[in-house]
C-alpha cells in the first residue's frame, strides 16, 4: 500500500455500501442501525453490543416518521388472518426457547416462594385493621393442611409462622412500617416478572426508580387484594353461602347460584391479575386491553389443563413420597408453581407475537423489532451512556498499552 493512498479508496476497505445493502435487504434501517454517542463513534460492534438500544431507536424513529401506518393495523385479534395466527403461535414457541423462558420461570418460582409469607403478612395486617385477620389466616391454614395432607411437621411450622403474623400489635407507626416492608418483599415477584416481560418484548428498563417502584407496589397490592377476593369466593360456600342466602331471602337458591358462579368469579379474578402483569410491567406501550385478552385467555385455559394434568400425574404415575418423604407436598407445590410460571411466560410471548403478526399483516417491517414505543427511554439512555464510557475507557487502555484508561488523556498525547 502506498503511503499517500487514502485507505478509504482501497477496494479491500470499501464494503460500507455493500454492508448497508445487506442490512437493507434484511428490512432493517440501513446504516442507521448503528449509532453515535459522546463517548464513542457508532460502529457495527457497538450496535451488536447493545441491540436493545438500537431497537429502542428504531421504535422511536418509526413512531416519529411512520405514525400514519398505525391506522392500517387490525383493530382486534379477530381481524387477524388464520395464517397470521398460525405464524404467531409458531414464533411464540420459538421465542419461548430463544428467550430462555424456562430459566426465567425457575427464577419466578423462587420469587413466588419468597413472596408468599410477606404477602400474607401484608394481607393479614391490612385485614386486621377491620377485624378479618383470623378468618383469613384460618382459611390459609386449612388450605395448607389440605395441600400437605395435614403433615404434622409442616403444619407445626405453618402454625408458628401464622401465629407470629397474627401477633402483630394494633395500628400505629410500627404496623405501617411492617406493612410497607412486607409489601416491599412481596413485590420481588412482580419486579422479577417485569424483567422477564422486558426480555420477552426485547426492551430494557427505561423507567426511573421513582416511576417504577410505586407502580410495582401498586400491582403487588392489587394482586394481594385479588387473592383475597379469590379466597373469600372459595370460603363463601356451604353453610356460609346458605346463611347469606337466608339473609337476602334466596336460601338454597343462592347456594346453587353461588356454586355455579364461583368458577367464573375465579376466572375473572385470574384474568384481571394476569392482565395487570401483562399490561403494566413491561417498559413498552401496549395497544390496549383487547390485545391482552388472547394471551390471558390462553394462559388461563392452559393453567386449568396443566393443573389437571399435574394432579393426574401425581396421583397415578409419580411417587414423590417415596423419594422426598415429608417434603413431597412441598416439592409437588414447587413443581406446579414452576409450570404455572412457564404458562404465564408463554402467554406473554404469544401476546408479543400477535402484535408482531398484527404489524406484519399491516405491512409494517416488524420481522426483527416489534414497532411499539417504549414507556420511558431516559433511564435506558443514561445506563447505556455509562456503559459506552466504560467501553471507551477499555479502548484507551488497549491503545495506550495499559498506561491510561482516560480517553481524553490519550487524545491529548
Amino acid at each position: 500500500m502506498r503511503s499517500d493512498q487514502n485507505p478509504a479508496d482501497q477496494p479491500g476497505l470499501t464494503p460500507h455500501q455493500l454492508r448497508e445493502q445487506q442490512v437493507e435487504a434484511q428490512d432493517s434501517l440501513g446504516g442507521e442501525v448503528t449509532y453515535e454517542d459522546s463517548a464513542r463513534p457508532g460502529t457495527v460492534s457497538a450496535a451488536a453490543d447493545q441491540p436493545y438500544l438500537v431497537k429502542a431507536r428504531q421504535r422511536q424513529e418509526y413512531a416519529e416518521e411512520d405514525g400514519a401506518e398505525h391506522g392500517k393495523k387490525a383493530e382486534s385479534p379477530v381481524k387477524l388472518t388464520g395464517t397470521t395466527w398460525k405464524y404467531s403461535f409458531k414464533r411464540a414457541a420459538a421465542e419461548f426457547g430463544r428467550d430462555q423462558c424456562t430459566d426465567m420461570a425457575a427464577a419466578l418460582t423462587y420469587y413466588t416462594v419468597l413472596s408468599i409469607f410477606p404477602a400474607l403478612i401484608a394481607l393479614v395486617s391490612i385485614l386486621g385493621l377491620v377485624g378479618e385477620a383470623d378468618r383469613v389466616t384460618g382459611f390459609f391454614v386449612d388450605m395448607v393442611a389440605d395441600l400437605t395432607g395435614n403433615d404434622r411437621a409442616i403444619m407445626d411450622t405453618v402454625n408458628t409462622v401464622v401465629g407470629n403474623i397474627t401477633g402483630v400489635g394494633g395500628a400505629g407507626l410500627g404496623l405501617a412500617v411492617g406493612i410497607l416492608l412486607a409489601l416491599w418483599t412481596a413485590s420481588n415477584y412482580v419486579n422479577a416478572f417485569s424483567r422477564a416481560m422486558n426480555r420477552i418484548w426485547e426492551v430494557e428498563e427505561g423507567r426511573s426508580f421513582i416511576q417504577l417502584r410505586p407502580m410495582l407496589y401498586g400491582i403487588t397490592v392489587a394482586m394481594i387484594l385479588l387473592v383475597a377476593i379469590g379466597g373469600v369466593t372459595l370460603v363463601v360456600s356451604g353453610p356460609v353461602a346458605e346463611a347469606i342466602g337466608n339473609v337476602i331471602g334466596l336460601g338454597e337458591t343462592f347456594v346453587t347460584i353461588w356454586n355455579w358462579a364461583t368458577p367464573f368469579v375465579m376466572i375473572i379474578v385470574a384474568a384481571i391479575a394476569i392482565g395487570l402483569l401483562y399490561f403494566f410491567t413491561p417498559n413498552i406501550r401496549r395497544p390496549g386491553p383487547k390485545w391482552i385478552t388472547p394471551g390471558a385467555t390462553i394462559t388461563i385455559v392452559a393453567m386449568i389443563i396443566t393443573t389437571l394434568a399435574v394432579a393426574i400425574y401425581v396421583m397415578n404415575f409419580a411417587n414423590y413420597e417415596a423419594t422426598y418423604g415429608a417434603l413431597a407436598s412441598v416439592i409437588i407445590f414447587l413443581f406446579w408453581v414452576n409450570i404455572m410460571n412457564m404458562v404465564l411466560l408463554f402467554g406473554a410471548e404469544l401476546d408479543s407475537e400477535l402484535e408482531r403478526g398484527r404489524q406484519l399483516q399491516a405491512g409494517i417491517e416488524a420481522e426483527r423489532t416489534i414497532m411499539l414505543p417504549l414507556r420511558q427511554t431516559k433511564g435506558l439512555e443514561k445506563k447505556n451512556s455509562k456503559y459506552e464510557k466504560l467501553v471507551a475507557a477499555a479502548q484507551a487502555l488497549r491503545q495506550s498499552e495499559g498506561e491510561t484508561s482516560d480517553p481524553e488523556q490519550l487524545w491529548r498525547r
